[in-house]
């Protein structure tokens, strides 16, 4: 049975660095041919797909975060991250990771993913 389950703090000051841990048990991220996305949900709005990661390390991001987003792999901890640099208030929100087979595609419906995490609540305090 694929798990994801994220981690990481759930308070972070305005202007810091924000790092979140996706921690997968069940199959490698080097699966063939999935890929391994951050997605996150903030207060009133809807599901925002921020990035990924896929099998061979390829990494696509939003163009509209690409410029303070960064995505990264553990191998040897069967792990990938997400690091969002000068965060602010705007960045409070659920982020989930998530992941599919097939092409990397910016897609927030549940249902386009086999497998989802359960999300961790981040706030950002000014």
């Amino acid at each position: 049975q694929v798990q994801l389950r994220e981690s990481g703090p759930g308070l972070v000051k305005s202007s810091q660095t924000l790092s979140l841990t996706c921690t997968v048990s069940g199959t490698p991220i080097t699966t063939r041919y999935y890929y391994w996305s951050w997605i996150r949900q903030s207060p009133g709005k809807g599901l925002e797909w921020m990035g990924a990661i896929g099998y061979d390390g390829t990494i696509v991001y939003s163009p509209s975060l690409k410029s303070h987003t960064s995505i990264s792999r553990d191998l040897s901890k069967n792990q990938f991250s997400l690091q969002l640099t000068s965060v602010t208030p705007e960045d409070t929100a659920v982020y989930y990771c998530a992941s599919r087979r097939g092409d990397v595609l910016p897609l927030v419906d549940r249902e386009e993913y086999d497998y989802w995490g359960q999300g961790t609540q981040v706030t950002v305090s000014t």
